[in-house]
């Protein structure tokens, strides 16, 4: 039964969400292979599609200081080849047999997923074990060279050529100490990776592409008998790896306000707000995310209102809450229209934010909220495959939570939040709470940035 014979499109967010809210379920299976591999399966028969989704529990957070960018720099080195699959074969062969793949890394996980017809299963795993288990000998300078090159143009378009774009980098050496894995951005420095030996890109595999450090999640038209004997075939005789372990930062807390201003070739400027708040998953962290759309979510937030409707001082309002597995931060930015310094803007923020902590928000703020989310979560469990969908949520619970079907509860977590927690949450974890403030100016434009206050 899929959630569309649930719910009606056009009414899934009235009377139908608490139905579909209670019937959330994703049946799966899971075992745990001799080398610590695991494994979970979920049978969809709906239709002949089978995704494969692989997370290695390793991301740049896992990387150290001097030599960051190897967990994304192997995001691009999984698709150059393994022992027994040359170069360009891969996309090949998984084309050829109808399907698609992709990957994305983070701070904490990367993942591989194929979504393919049902009769490419074997392939599929075939292609993922070969990377897995042959790809040390494939790792050649030459290659090394050619994808290092490809990361640092890539580097080049999405932050430093790009508005705005060192903007988050900017934050997070400021949000974080130097120690900390969440001090650098996923793709790494120029000069780390530049830096980096073949034999710390090899060791760096071996330690952290391992069948114990890994997901692996067969979902769609599939058996559970047939998905484990695949997987012992192609996985079983793939060596266990070093055990990864992994220290736990003590929490940070920043002193005082952190201001900051970046000169950048932008035409207007923007404002940068980051709170330390929760990590996924934890009390909060739902409450978070509602906090967030309340201020910022779509044209009829507080702030969005606010600022680019009624004042007209601003052309656009994000906010989000991003919980990862070791902290979580807030953001919120605003950029300016022409004609307008960041601190108008920002002397409107605090206003909001601070209203949202001394009334909180009303019911109806709330609710909308919480509809925007169950939305949102019901559509991607219409997915198997892809990013997002039910193969890529098993596995990311899994790793974050130890149970992989935790759909339901996950969606609890929103349905549960009220106005009282949102506004504790908003004074908290904003209003009364120290942040980073990053202005991006253009360039020759410093006074047009957030000027902190004078000290007495």
């Amino acid at each position: 039964m899929t959630l569309r014979t649930l719910c009606p499109a056009l009414v899934l967010l009235l009377s139908c969400a608490p139905l579909a809210a209670q019937s959330l379920r994703v049946p799966y299976e899971t075992f745990t292979l001799p080398n610590g591999l695991q494994v979970i399966v979920h049978e969809d028969h709906s239709v002949p599609v089978v995704s494969v989704n692989i997370w290695y529990h390793v991301g740049s957070g896992d990387e150290r200081a001097g030599r960051t960018g190897f967990a994304h720099l192997f995001e691009h080195i999984m698709f150059m080849g393994s022992q027994h699959v040359p170069t360009g074969e891969f996309d090949k062969l998984l084309e050829a047999a109808g399907g698609d793949n992709n990957g994305s890394t983070t701070e904490d996980r990367t993942n591989y997923f194929e979504d393919a017809p049902a009769n490419a299963l074997p392939l599929m795993l075939w292609l993922d074990s070969d990377r897995m288990g042959f790809l040390v000998p494939e790792i050649t300078a030459e290659k090394v060279d050619l994808q290092r090159g490809v990361v640092q143009n890539e580097r080049r378009q999405s932050y430093e050529n790009r508005p705005y774009g060192l903007a988050d980098e900017n934050i997070l050496k400021r949000l974080y100490p130097p120690s900390h894995p969440y001090n650098w951005p996923v793709i790494g420095s120029m000069t780390d990776l530049s830096a980096a030996t073949l034999e710390d890109v090899r060791n760096f595999f071996r330690t952290y592409y391992t069948p114990n450090n890994a997901t692996l999640t067969i979902a769609g038209d599939v058996t559970a008998r047939d998905a484990r004997q695949l997987a012992q075939r192609y996985f079983g005789d793939i060596p266990r790896g070093p055990t990864v372990t992994r220290p736990t930062p003590p929490p940070v807390v920043l002193p005082g306000d952190v201001y900051a201003t970046l000169e950048d070739r932008v035409q207007t400027p923007r404002v940068y707000n980051a709170w330390h708040t929760q990590k996924a998953f934890a009390p909060d962290d739902a409450g978070l995310d509602v906090l967030a759309n309340v201020l910022a979510g779509g044209r009829s937030s507080r702030l969005y209102r606010r600022l680019v409707y009624e004042l007209q001082v601003a052309s656009d309002v994000v906010a989000f809450q991003d919980g990862s597995r070791l902290d979580g931060k807030f953001e919120l930015w605003v950029t300016a229209r022409p004609g307008h310094a960041l601190g108008e803007l920002q002397r409107v923020v605090d206003e909001e934010v601070r209203k949202v902590a001394d009334a909180g928000p009303t019911l109806r703020e709330v609710q909308r909220a919480q509809n925007t989310f169950e939305a949102q979560f019901l559509s991607r469990m219409e997915r198997v495959g892809s990013f997002g969908g039910k193969a890529d949520q098993l596995g990311f619970y899994a790793y974050f939570v130890g149970t992989p079907d935790y759909f339901q509860r996950d969606l609890d977590r929103y349905l549960k939040v009220t106005p009282a927690d949102v506004q504790r949450i908003a004074r908290d974890y904003l209003a009364n709470a120290h942040r980073v403030i990053l202005s991006v100016v253009p360039q020759g434009k410093p006074e047009l940035a957030v000027q902190a206050p004078v000290q007495p």
